[in-house]
């Protein structure tokens, strides 16, 4: 069975509706032979990380930035992961009220320091989540957990 770990940092109401979006798609019943690891991104470790097929990511943009908490989990696990996870897919969600450009960048620059690759582009969300919004979180969780079933 195929793993799929999700970091998160959920803080606001906001973030907890992209964030019950993104994990209902990711479970939805549908899709079998996935296990779907939820983890918020302080209590992410190296073994989830080392156990996992993919990746699914949410952070809110802070300051232009990703959280501190999902920076935090990126210090965690960068080194002990490394090269064990090279070329494993990643997905990322952000959200911000005025801008989420820093909060990408800063997470896919990472990502590509450990050298996962990104299976979507990165959802972003400004404001309050539209129904759009949360279909594509809804989206973006099922394609990444219905991609690890497929044989490379």
């Amino acid at each position: 069975m195929a793993t799929l770990l999700f970091v998160h940092h959920t803080a606001s109401p906001a973030m907890h509706d992209l964030y019950e979006a993104v994990l209902a798609g990711a479970t939805d019943d549908a899709i079998e032979g996935v296990d779907v690891v939820v983890r918020p991104a302080l209590g992410a470790t190296v073994p989830d990380v080392l156990a996992a097929d993919a990746y699914l990511l949410g952070t809110p943009a802070n300051f232009g930035y990703m959280s501190g908490a999902l920076k935090h989990f990126f210090d965690t696990v960068y080194y002990p992961c490394l090269e064990a996870t090279t070329g494993r897919p990643y997905a990322l969600y952000v959200h911000g009220n005025n801008d989420t450009a820093g909060a990408v960048r800063a997470v896919e620059t990472i990502a590509t320091g450990l050298r996962w690759k990104r299976a979507r582009p990165a959802l972003t969300v400004i404001g309050s989540p539209s129904r759009e919004d949360l279909d594509a979180c809804w989206e973006l969780g099922a394609a990444l957990a219905a991609g690890l079933t497929l044989d490379p």
